[in-house]
């Protein structure tokens, strides 16, 4: 279950089967980013793709008879239009054209109308339409899924749509489950199983061997899990995240002043940047001593490429060169990023603010965390938006005490000309009358196993402060691994396949609402213990973006559970 060599399976098959010679690829604006994060540019040189064009934006009419064109697009109405208009005035000898999802025969019958020259030799469907950024981890790259806290009708066909190339990919044929109670989750499981049995044929993959449980589908929403996103995250791929931002593997470094030149756009994907890829999950700490024992091989190799006497040692030195240069730009790309990091958080105080934040989302202390709250909101070294995310914690946690005191802090957070209107959005977005199962462990428990568990967390104590937290995931995983009765909170939409209580060998996750890096560090240590789980959500979410997110979902919509905050809502929520 490796997504990324998944999808570079289906890209080789691309570039093999149009054959030898110089071929052009012809993409759209979601398939550019889908194969720029399997492989380099350098890559598909090595393949003979030598030009790469966007079917939507304005090209030159310069018939170019001498190159083939691999065609890999979405099977979009706009897209289908813009290849038949390609098709009817071609500029390339060949058409191999490959769609990255299912395409309705009507469009394939509309497109060979249009091949009058008859150039099209090849129309393939490959099930790629998705990013895949790490092994087990995927996106649809959609930032905003919601309006009125209902799906956006292009957001839930492209949901239906990622999901299903994701099971096709992957030849699984699973149980549909879904967050009983969502209604968004519930829409989108349906879609998910109406297209499964639509396409009945291409989903009858080989049947469960020896009895085992068929793999499982979950769709969770992520109005359950607000606080994730939220934190402060120290593991080296979610910290860059929170602080830098990862676009489709790309960190955007323009701004910052004191980055060379050469550096102002990194590129980290783990496939390929070794040292990335074996360190993505690993905490600050742990990466800082990683990156000194990298300078200090370097550095030994260094003076190595000094000792040139023989002509022996002359051809060493050039064969060992190319790698010695690559592991020059490695260092100096990863010391630049742990600079930036560092910096950031000397300068922001994160290491008390994560600490707090840590704590609220663990434990409940109302007052002792009431007054560090204050404290931080007053200091200035505490940007505005860490302090809004300090009270929107507190809000979730505390939402109904009786000496809840958010709108006190709400006041505070005004006075240092912060946007209030973010707490009250996120308490209708994902506040204790939308949430399922008890995120905060607040009610009293009457389920034996989740008290052993949280008595057992207790007497373990904390390793570290600052990691103390796990999302609900986890919780929720080891749920279904250890094969308890999931139908109460996660129905089945296809119970004919649920014949027997055996735990599913795979699970696919999907979070409505984005996931988190963190959550994938989850999925990545229980892939580890021997599990096989793939996560993948609307979006990946940092703090930023999820704030976001919760302010376009609530747009729109009556505020009716945050009365108290009245005076902080924008006038559209009233």
């Amino acid at each position: 279950m490796n997504l990324i060599s998944g999808i570079k399976l289906y890209i080789e098959k691309m570039c093999t089967e149009s054959g030898p010679g110089m071929k052009i690829i012809l993409l759209d604006k979601e398939t550019t980013s889908i194969i720029s994060m399997a492989f380099s540019q350098s890559d598909m040189l090595q393949r003979e793709v030598y030009l790469f064009e966007r079917i939507d934006s304005g090209r030159s009419n310069e018939r170019l008879k001498y190159l083939k064109c691999i065609v890999f697009i979405r099977p979009t109405k706009q897209n289908i239009q813009l290849l038949a208009n390609e098709l009817r005035n071609p500029k390339y000898s060949a058409y191999f054209i490959y769609f990255s999802n299912i395409i309705p025969r009507t469009d394939i019958k509309y497109l060979a109308e249009c091949d009058e020259s008859e150039s099209v030799r090849e129309v393939k469907e490959l099930y790629a339409d998705y990013l895949c950024v790490n092994p087990n981890l995927f996106s649809l790259n959609m930032p905003n899924c919601m309006a009125n806290l209902n799906w956006l009708p292009d957001a839930l066909t492209h949901s239906m749509q990622g999901i299903t190339a994701v099971l096709l990919s992957l030849k699984l044929n699973p149980v549909i489950r879904y967050r009983a109670g969502s209604q968004v989750a519930q829409l989108l499981a349906k879609l998910i199983y109406d297209q499964t049995t639509k396409e009945s044929t291409l989903f009858d993959f080989r049947g469960n061997i020896d009895g085992a449980a068929p793999p499982l589908l979950l769709i969770l929403d992520r109005r359950d899990d607000p606080v994730t996103p939220l934190l402060h995250q120290w593991s080296y791929q979610a910290m860059v995240h929170e602080l830098l931002q990862i676009r489709n593997n790309r960190v955007d470094l323009s701004e910052r002043s004191n980055v060379p030149k050469e550096f102002k756009e990194l590129v980290l994907s783990g496939d390929q940047d070794e040292f990335y890829g074996n360190n993505m999950y690993a905490n600050y700490g742990e990466i800082g001593s990683t990156i000194k024992q990298l300078m200090e091989e370097f550095q030994r190799k260094a003076n190595d490429h000094k000792k040139v006497e023989s002509i022996a040692d002359m051809k060493n030195f050039i064969e060992s060169y190319p790698q010695f240069k690559k592991m020059s730009g490695t260092v100096q790309k990863h010391l630049c990023v742990m600079g930036e990091l560092s910096s950031i958080t000397n300068k922001r105080n994160l290491f008390e603010v994560s600490e707090l934040e840590q704590e609220m989302a663990c434990k409940a202390d109302h007052t002792a965390q009431l007054q560090r709250i204050k404290k931080l909101i007053a200091d200035e070294r505490v940007s505005i938006d860490d302090a809004i995310k300090l009270v929107a914690l507190y809000a979730l946690r505390y939402e109904r005490h009786a000496n809840c005191e958010t709108s006190g802090l709400l006041q505070l957070i005004k006075s240092r000309g912060g946007n209030t209107q973010i707490v009250p959005a996120l308490i209708e977005y994902a506040g204790m009358h939308v949430r399922q199962g008890d995120l905060f462990n607040m009610v009293r428990i009457t389920d034996a196993v989740k008290l052993t568990r949280i008595l057992i967390k207790g007497l373990k104590g904390v390793e570290n402060v600052f990691t103390q937290h796990t999302p609900l995931l986890k919780e929720t995983l080891e749920d279904v691994f250890k094969g308890r009765d999931l139908d109460p909170q996660y129905p089945a939409i296809n119970s004919e396949l649920v014949p027997f209580r055996r735990p599913p060998q795979e699970v696919v996750v999907f979070i409505i609402g984005g996931t988190t890096y963190e959550e994938a560090l989850t999925v990545h240590q229980l892939n580890n213990a021997g599990y096989k789980v793939i996560l993948g959500g609307t979006t990946i979410h940092n703090s930023q973006t999820f704030i976001s997110e919760v302010l376009s979902a609530t747009s729109g919509t009556q505020f009716k559970h945050t009365k108290s905050m009245l005076k902080y809502c924008s006038p559209d929520n009233l």
